[in-house]
């Protein structure tokens, strides 16, 4: 893969997680569905989700009860790829609750993000994350 291409590839990794982002803010669990491939899985502390779908589920019941009014703060570390069309991103972030100003050390995450090219577009196949321990 050439430099210019690989640079490409990675803002559009890039913006898919952005985009999960905003469909965060927005509250709108169908937008953040819609990037997660139908085979995609998430792994978190106590869940385990497959596809769009059941992401689409969980972020519906969360943003109507314990997410309502919260932000997500995501920062990749590293992105890297496995081939032309898989992308490994190192993330850390965490969750803000409604009201709150700055993250808790105690929420701050570091996850793993796979995203595969399908049909000419970047999408998640898989998330995990696991507390931030300091080093």
């Amino acid at each position: 893969m050439s430099s210019a291409a690989q640079a490409h590839d990675e803002t559009a990794v890039r913006d898919v997680l952005d985009r999960l982002y905003r469909a965060w803010a927005a509250e709108d669990p169908d937008a953040i569905a819609e990037l997660y491939l139908d085979d995609a899985t998430v792994v978190m502390p106590g869940a385990y989700r497959t596809g769009g779908g059941e992401v689409r589920g969980y972020f519906a019941t969360a943003f109507a009860g314990p997410l309502k009014g919260s932000r997500a703060s995501d920062e990749p570390r590293s992105v890297r790829f496995a081939g032309p069309d898989a992308a490994i991103v190192v993330s850390e972030g965490g969750v803000m609750m409604a009201g709150e100003t700055s993250l808790p050390a105690s929420r701050r995450v570091r996850a793993t993000w796979v995203l595969a090219r399908r049909d000419g577009h970047w999408r998640i196949a898989a998330y995990h994350n696991c507390a931030l321990q300091a080093s």
